[in-house]
């Protein structure tokens, strides 16, 4: 037997006495408690959001959708950057100011030439302004998770407002539990007993967010 047999037994075993018309378990819990902390306006929501990230040590930018390419253009050539990585379903006018190589996100990439790539851009699913997160689902504009994770350079782009909630518990109806979720609060970063901070261990060093205010920016 597999070790997916195995846990999959013992999962039915402790079912066997569960009625089939059991309360399911999301009604049974009592959720009643606040779904965010104070009262804020959506300014004031996007701009916790921002102060967040940074406290992360994230690099935050702003700008309006009539500038989103030329602002990415600028952050990868700030960069150095020579090639990009590239979900599937991302606006290509978000890349239509640069004419850095283009490195699309294949199933049969290896690590090795994803470690290759300068940078990546991806959307977002959504942006937890209460813990400065980003949250990613995988989906056609954000491409799998490892081309978020080889890379050094991650530029992700967060829609305003409509992507933007005060707290997890209004995230998380948002999100589909049975996709492969990714939550950023951060770039990459780790410290041993000293606290001594290491940044790029397990994702990237670099992590840049922009917040484009536009509701009808392209993508999904």
């Amino acid at each position: 037997m597999s070790t997916r047999d195995v846990i999959l037994g013992r999962v039915r075993r402790a079912l066997a006495d569960v009625p089939r018309d059991a309360t399911p378990y999301e009604q049974a819990v009592d959720r009643g408690y606040l779904p965010e902390h104070g009262d804020r306006s959506v300014e004031q929501t996007v701009d916790l959001l921002a102060e967040n990230l940074a406290d992360y040590r994230a690099i935050v930018h702003r700008c309006e959708a009539d500038g989103l390419a030329a602002l990415i253009a600028g952050l990868l050539a700030g960069r150095g950057s020579t090639s990009v990585a590239v979900p599937p379903g991302l606006d290509a006018d978000w890349l239509a100011a640069t004419d850095v190589t283009r490195v699309p996100d294949r199933s049969e990439s290896t690590p090795h030439e994803l470690d290759q790539v300068d940078s990546v851009i991806t959307a977002c699913a959504v942006a937890i302004a209460e813990t400065g997160t980003i949250v990613l689902d995988g989906g056609p504009d954000q491409g799998r998770r490892r081309i978020t994770l080889v890379p050094d350079h991650h530029i992700c782009v967060v829609r305003v407002p409509d992507q933007v909630v005060s707290s997890v518990p209004q995230a998380l109806p948002r999100l589909d539990p049975a996709r492969p979720l990714t939550w950023i609060s951060g770039p990459s970063a780790t410290s041993d007993i000293e606290l001594d901070r290491v940044e790029g261990v397990h994702g990237p060093r670099t992590l840049e967010v922009v917040l484009v205010n536009d509701r009808a920016v392209g993508g999904s």
